[in-house]
């Protein structure tokens, strides 16, 4: 009201725009990328013979999600030369601290072994006898744990023989032209496994090109998928394995992807 008892109406117009995250934004804002790494080359057993190298390629693959996409020290689990105990109390406490917006990536180098007439397949651990399944870690109960743990996405990569026993479904390959918001939005449980029901060879070219595929990468996003398909046909081509790709039946795959995220180079 002015001098004159005149009302007198004053408005003022504020524009306001939402600022538009990218998707490496929300997924930093929000996600926690977890990791457990497992390395096994010695065993006690004598009738299980040592490998030379699960340990280093392990320390390879550890070294290089370090160094090249966000995964903080203190989120990844790094066990060498793991009893079976040392990977149930891991996979325990990772059901605990992961939650439904967080990534899990599990990466396993070691012995492995297909029971054809019990159909299953197991990890053997360090403490892992020949004759007796005790301290083997069958794949049912990494599958109950991978039910169990309740991230928005898990990928599964073993460098084992006989790692594709870890399949109850197989998919090549599923459609790579989604946009990685999509990708990301859908949960996710896949794996990538270094051959099929067959053994593989102790000086693995699946791990030596899965690395180098991952610190070759100079994009923001990476599928699991895409990188698989990356270095799936180098590995063919050295040596006699067949990696394989896809789903794992029945713990919760929507049809999304786990998706690699590139640091800057701020190291951010």
């Amino acid at each position: 009201m002015d001098l004159r008892e005149n009302l007198v109406e004053s408005y003022i117009l504020i524009a306001y725009v939402p600022p538009v995250l990218s998707l490496s934004e929300k997924i930093s804002s929000r996600a926690t990328y977890y990791g457990l790494i497992i390395g096994i080359d010695t065993y006690r057993d004598m009738e299980i013979p040592d490998l030379d190298n699960p340990v280093k390629d392990a320390e390879k693959f550890y070294k290089t999600l370090l160094d090249h996409y966000t995964f903080d020290r203190q989120n990844i689990r790094f066990l060498k030369n793991a009893t079976r105990a040392d990977i149930i109390s891991s996979l325990d406490e990772l059901a605990q601290a992961v939650s439904p917006e967080d990534n899990l990536l599990i990466f396993y180098a070691g012995h492995g072994w297909w029971d054809e007439n019990a159909n299953n397949g197991y990890w053997l651990p360090s403490d892992a006898h020949r004759n007796v399944k005790t301290n083997w870690l069958f794949n049912s109960t990494l599958v109950d744990y991978l039910k169990e743990i309740n991230s928005r996405h898990t990928l599964l990569i073993a460098d084992a023989c006989f790692g594709g026993s870890i399949f109850k479904t197989r998919s090549a390959f599923g459609s790579p032209d989604k946009a990685y918001e999509k990708l990301y939005e859908l949960p996710s449980r896949k794996a990538m496994t270094s051959g099929t029901l067959t053994e593989v060879p102790d000086r693995s070219s699946f791990t030596r090109f899965l690395i180098q595929r991952l610190t070759e990468n100079n994009e923001t996003y990476l599928s699991s998928e895409e990188l698989f398909s990356s270095f799936r046909l180098a590995v063919i081509n050295n040596s006699d394995a067949i990696p394989q790709y896809g789903e794992i039946e029945n713990v919760g795959d929507q049809g999304g992807d786990f998706i690699f995220l590139k640091k800057n180079r701020d190291g951010q």
